[in-house]
C-alpha cells in the first residue's frame, strides 16, 4: 500500500498553510496527498462568558461544511500541480482519534499551529498537542505565517542559506546521548530532497567540576574534542548514504532549545526527535521540543522513536 502524505484540516488559516506545505512535500516525495477533516462537532474547552451553552449544528449542515472545506482546500492546493494525486476524506469522529487513525497509513501527517505573532512564536491547539503526544507516525507542525511558504531565496550569501544550493537549511536538533536512526535518517532525507544544507545543532553538559582547579580549560578542549569525535561516528554512516548533502554542525553548551528557535528563523524545517513514553500523563513531547513548538518560526518535524 503506497503511504500518502496526510494533512488535517479544520478550516484555519494554519490548516491552510499545512495544506499547501503538505502539497510540496508531497511533490518531493512523490506521494499521494491526502487532506482529512474530522466533521463531528467538538464542544469548546470553556463555556462561553453569557454562561449559555453552545448549540450543536445539525449532522447535516456539519457535513456539508466538512464537504466544502475538502473540495475548496483541494481546488487551491491542485493549483499549478497538474501531477499531484489528491485524495479527500472526511471522517465521523471527533479530531484526535480521526487524525491518529488517518496517521496510520502515512507517511507523515501535517498539521497546523495557531499563529499568536512573529516575535511570540505560534502556540498549539490542544488537538495538534494531543495528536502530537500520541502519534507514532513523523508530525509536522506548519504555522500560519508566510516564512514557511517559500523554501528557496536568491540571496545565497544571506545567513542559513547554502552557497552551493540557494536553499533554507533543514536544522537537526540532535541528542548524541540517545541519537535515533530515524530522526538522523528523517533530516538527512528532507535536505537531500531539498538540495539543502543539513545544519546539526547539538548540546553537551560539561563536567560538574568544571568551574574549580586550573586545568579545567584543559578539560574543557578535552571534552570538546570527545564531542567532535562522537559526533563523527555518529554522522559518519549518514554522510555515507547521503554524500551530497552538505553538513554543518553547532556546538552547545547546555540545552540546545534557545539555539534550535534561534535556527529557525533561517530554516525551511527544524526536525527533532520525541521518545515514545507509556506514562499515562503528560504531554510526552519533552521540554526541548516543547519549547520549540511554541517559538520556532519554521515547520517542524517531530519524529516518534523509542
Amino acid at each position: 500500500m503506497t503511504r500518502t502524505i496526510t494533512v488535517g484540516l479544520d478550516g484555519s488559516p494554519t490548516s491552510v498553510a499545512a495544506a499547501d506545505w503538505a502539497a510540496r512535500e508531497a511533490q518531493l516525495r512523490d506521494l499521494p496527498l491526502r487532506l482529512v477533516t474530522a466533521w463531528e462537532w467538538q464542544p469548546p474547552a470553556y463555556a462561553p462568558p453569557t454562561g449559555l451553552g453552545v448549540p450543536v449544528p445539525p449532522s447535516d449542515l456539519q457535513h456539508a461544511w466538512a464537504r466544502r472545506l475538502l473540495d475548496e482546500t483541494r481546488t487551491r492546493v491542485a493549483e499549478g500541480r497538474p501531477g499531484l494525486r489528491i485524495d479527500t476524506d472526511e471522517v465521523s469522529g471527533l479530531p484526535v482519534p480521526a487524525l491518529l487513525k488517518a496517521a496510520e497509513d502515512a507517511e507523515l501527517l501535517v498539521l497546523g499551529s495557531r499563529g499568536l505573532s512573529k516575535t511570540a512564536g505560534f502556540l498549539l491547539g490542544s488537538v495538534s498537542l494531543s495528536v502530537l503526544a500520541s502519534c507514532r507516525r513523523p508530525v509536522v507542525l506548519v504555522r500560519a505565517a508566510g516564512h514557511g511558504e517559500e523554501e528557496a531565496r536568491p540571496e545565497p550569501s544571506a545567513r542559513g542559506l547554502s552557497a552551493a544550493t540557494d536553499h533554507r537549511d533543514v536544522v537537526l536538533g540532535l541528542d548524541l546521548h540517545k541519537p535515533d536512526d530515524a530522526v538522523i535518517d528523517f533530516a538527512f532525507d528532507a535536505a537531500s530532497r531539498r538540495a539543502a544544507r543539513l545544519r546539526i545543532v547539538h548540546g553537551w553538559a560539561l563536567p560538574p567540576y568544571y568551574y574549580s582547579g586550573e586545568l579545567m580549560p584543559d578539560l574543557n578542549d578535552r571534552t570538546a574534542t570527545q564531542v567532535r569525535r562522537e559526533l563523527a561516528d555518529v554522522l559518519r554512516p549518514w554522510q555515507e548514504k547521503y554524500p551530497a548533502v552538505e553538513v554543518s554542525t553547532q556546538a552547545t553548551v547546555g540545552g540546545a532549545g534557545r539555539h534550535l528557535i534561534d535556527a529557525s528563523h533561517d530554516a525551511a524545517l527544524v526536525v527533532v526527535g520525541r521518545q515514545i513514553r507509556r506514562a499515562a500523563v503528560g504531554a510526552h513531547i519533552g521540554p526541548v521540543t516543547q519549547a520549540l513548538l511554541h517559538h520556532a518560526a519554521a515547520p517542524v518535524a517531530v519524529i516518534s522513536h523509542d
